[in-house]
């Protein structure tokens, strides 16, 4: 495992304490998973993606991440409706663990664009995970 100083949290994305990232991406929000979780779950295996159309609240689970070692809900760091699912992840979940940054799971059209101020800046969110 990576020690914190070796985790990639770029400056540009917001963080929840579920270790869930947003990245605003002009009217939607690309949604996925930080490199600390990535890390921490190990070879992800599978992928439950949530169908487009569906409408989840901030902190609703959207879907789950499976990898060699446990099983983990992912949950909505902002409400919203999926308007986009990367399916790519469905044949290729490894690329979580290659680039968590890159391999998105979700893209959603926020209901409410202000959830985002709420969470983590890169700084805040290093803090969290240093305790």
């Amino acid at each position: 495992m990576k020690e914190l100083e070796e985790l990639h949290l770029p400056d540009d994305i917001r963080y929840t304490d579920e270790h869930e990232w947003a990245r605003i991406t002009g009217d939607t929000v690309r949604i996925g998973v930080s490199d600390y979780a990535q890390d921490q779950l190990g070879d992800i295996v599978f992928v439950e993606l949530p169908a487009i159309g569906d409408s989840f609240a901030k902190g609703n689970e959207f879907g789950t991440l499976e990898s060699v070692k446990a099983v983990s809900e992912l949950y909505m760091p902002m409400s919203g409706e999926v308007v986009a699912v990367n399916t790519a992840l469905t044949d290729s979940p490894e690329l979580i663990n290659q680039k968590p940054y890159e391999a998105w799971i979700i893209e959603i059209k926020p209901s409410d664009r202000s959830e985002y101020e709420q969470l983590f800046a890169a700084a805040a969110y290093l803090d969290l995970l240093k305790g």
